[in-house]
């Protein structure tokens, strides 16, 4: 629609001040033409555009002038509003105080109905990013780190990694990635991207430093990157076959299924008894035993042979260790 085009105008100027044509045009995905007659819809409505010729001319607004978005639509309100009630990714950053306040500020510019169906809206969504049985991270760094990635300067990390324990490292912070309730900070460390959990962290200090960014720097890219390279380094995944005490078998689905692979279900298959026979690939064999395991004699393995000898030898020692 033009009057949406319009505004979209007014805002990348209020931005950028001055853009050419040819990108406004790129932008907007229309011509030039369309963004002439545009420019001048705009100054006909008394918007204080206009346009200079020559090599750094383009189309300028006035130093100063501001626009309202009473140009929403009832969908973009409602998806403004929707994003306003992820609350608890908002507080984990800081941020949830600025966040309601930009949000008092936006609805005031609203008209009456837009405003009642956004808020309905975002009353009516609530997002729980915790896993099922998983406590909530402790996230306390995350709004150090933020202010790190903002001003682009230098961390000291008290980090305890799960494999090599305590550490201090120095890194440069790229950007911070959200991912299944859980935060990660994507940083070099000597100039090599790395991925680091940030409920892992146990103090971070701003140092005032510029921290080094390649530069074009795609954040997305590079957690894409290191996640790939993470994945592939997975250790070795299983296929089982279990049957289930029909009482615990809604709780094994439960505990069960966020330790699946990749893109697979849990599967029911015919059994010969009241108790359910499932089908199911964990990602990774270690954990495959250790629910089994927790579950003893309400869940017996059938297949595969090995993870049945493996459970034994792991109830074995168990029974060791403890008598």
């Amino acid at each position: 629609m033009r009057a949406d085009r319009l505004l979209q105008i007014i805002l990348l100027l209020q931005r950028r001040g001055r853009i050419s044509a040819g990108e406004l045009a790129e932008r907007l995905e229309v011509s030039r033409r369309t963004v002439v007659r545009d420019m001048e819809a705009l100054s006909a409505a008394g918007v204080p555009v206009y346009a200079e010729r020559g090599r750094n001319g383009g189309c300028v607004l006035l130093p100063g002038y501001r626009a309202d978005v009473s140009g929403l639509t009832a969908r973009e309100a409602q998806a403004l509003f929707a994003w306003s009630g992820r609350s608890a990714m908002s507080d984990e950053l800081g941020l949830q105080g600025p966040l309601k306040s930009a949000m008092g500020k936006l609805a005031a510019t609203l008209p009456t109905e837009l405003q009642s169906d956004a808020e309905a809206l975002s009353g009516s969504i609530v997002v729980d990013r915790r896993r099922w049985f998983a406590d909530a991270e402790d996230n306390g760094a995350l709004p150090v780190l933020r202010q790190a990635v903002v001003t682009q300067r230098r961390v000291r990390l008290r980090y305890a990694s799960a494999s090599q324990g305590l550490q201090r490292r120095t890194v440069d912070p790229w950007g911070l990635v959200e991912q299944a309730g859980r935060w990660y900070l994507v940083a070099a460390h000597r100039g090599t991207a790395r991925m680091y959990r940030v409920s892992r962290v146990q103090q971070a200090d701003v140092l005032e430093e510029s921290a080094a960014r390649p530069d074009g720097l795609d954040v997305r890219a590079e957690w894409d990157r290191l996640r790939s390279s993470l994945e592939q380094q997975a250790p070795e995944g299983v296929r089982v076959e279990v049957r289930v005490r029909p009482e615990r078998a809604e709780l094994f689905r439960r505990i069960a299924t966020p330790m699946l692979a990749k893109g697979t279900l849990i599967e029911e298959v015919p059994s010969d008894d009241e108790w359910p026979q499932l089908r199911l690939e964990f990602r990774v064999r270690e954990a495959a035993c250790g629910v089994l395991l927790a579950f003893g004699a309400d869940a017996e393995v059938l297949e595969p042979i090995d993870l049945r000898a493996r459970l034994l030898e792991l109830a074995k020692q168990t029974v060791a260790l403890y008598s």
